[in-house]
């Protein structure tokens, strides 16, 4: 049984994570992006993860996304250099232009084969949750969805097919096996 007690640290880290990506929508859905942030986190605490995992969780993508090292800086401050290095160890890329998808792809799976459990928990439910939302919207809109990314059906579904060989590598687990079920599906549709 889990009884872990969120602080005000956390709070203060959801309304970060609000105010940080308060423009963003999901690609396909339009819906705001603060949803996967909320839904990653749950996943994360769902599995036994600890306050610092489920910040990092809220904040797994606004390094990459909304301001790469000064807001890294930022998010050191305020919620210190454990929170910043799984958020880093999730981070594909925080330079611009990104380079290539495929390369930005090979290298973030590298770097996971020798993350922290802590990196690769949160890296597991971000992933399920971007799976979750691909194979809902392939339902809801057919394989036109694929056109919103670089690499396509063929491409996405090969990271995910990657990913989950890399989180195996270390056992499995309850999330670890619906990420597969989701990914098989997908794979179907």
């Amino acid at each position: 049984m889990n009884t872990l007690k969120l602080t005000d640290k956390f709070a203060e880290a959801l309304v970060y994570a609000t105010r940080l990506h308060a423009h963003q929508t999901r690609k396909i859905s339009g819906v705001p992006y603060v949803t996967h942030l909320l839904s990653v986190t749950a996943l994360v605490l769902e599995a036994g993860g600890t306050e610092e995992e489920a910040i990092a969780a809220l904040l797994h993508d606004a390094i990459e996304d909304q301001g790469g090292s000064q807001t890294r800086e930022e998010i050191r401050q305020k919620f210190g250099d454990t929170v910043v290095a799984i958020i880093d160890g999730c981070t594909e890329c925080d330079i611009y232009p990104k380079p290539p998808w495929q390369e930005r792809k090979k290298r973030y799976l590298h770097n996971l084969r020798h993350a922290s459990p802590s990196i690769r928990r949160v890296s597991l439910a971000d992933k399920l949750h971007n799976a979750r939302s691909l194979l809902a919207d392939s339902r809801q809109y057919g394989n036109s969805i694929w056109n919103e990314f670089k690499a396509g059906k063929e491409g996405t579904l090969w990271f995910y097919q990657e990913l989950l060989r890399v989180y195996r590598e270390n056992g499995s687990d309850l999330m670890t096996e619906e990420f597969a079920r989701v990914i098989e599906e997908l794979c179907q549709v």
